[in-house]
C-alpha cells in the first residue's frame, strides 16, 4: 500500500521555536530518510518552497491568470511529504512519528493513502 506521509508548515509554530529546536528538525530528516530507505519503503519526497514563491494559474473564458503568492490565505501551507509503500496503515503511522516535525507541539504529519499514482512512463 502506498501513503503520503503530509507534512504542513505553519510560520507561527515555526518562528516561535529556537534556532536551536528548527535545526534539530531539519537535520531529524536525513536519519529518517535512511531508516526508510533502508527499509525499501521510501518512493520518493518533496520539499516545497515557500509560499510566497508560488503562483497561481485560473482559466477563465479560455484566457490563463497567473497571480503571484499562496491560492488562499491559510495558517498551515503544504510544505513537503514522503511517498512511502508499506505493508499496512499502521506501518505508515510508526513511519510518520520517525518524522522530526511530528515531535513539534502545534504541527503533525498527515498520513493519507495513495489511490492512484502516475508516472511519466507510463
Amino acid at each position: 500500500m502506498k501513503f503520503m506521509l503530509i507534512m504542513h508548515g505553519n510560520p507561527q509554530i515555526w518562528d516561535a521555536l529556537t534556532e536551536e529546536e528548527r535545526n534539530e528538525v531539519m537535520s531529524g530528516h536525513g536519519p529518517f530518510m535512511e531508516t526508510v530507505k533502508r527499509s525499501g519503503e521510501m518512493i520518493g519526497t518533496v520539499a516545497l518552497a515557500d509560499p510566497s514563491q508560488s503562483a497561481v494559474v485560473r482559466v477563465r473564458g479560455g484566457v490563463p491568470a497567473v497571480t503571484d503568492g499562496p491560492y488562499l490565505e491559510a495558517k498551515e501551507y503544504l510544505g513537503g511529504y514522503y511517498l512511502v509503500e508499506c505493508d499496512s496503515r499502521e506501518r505508515a503511522l510508526e513511519l510518520a512519528a520517525l518524522i522530526p516535525d511530528a515531535g513539534v507541539e502545534g504541527l503533525g504529519i498527515e498520513v493519507r493513502p495513495v489511490l492512484f499514482a502516475g508516472t511519466a512512463d507510463g
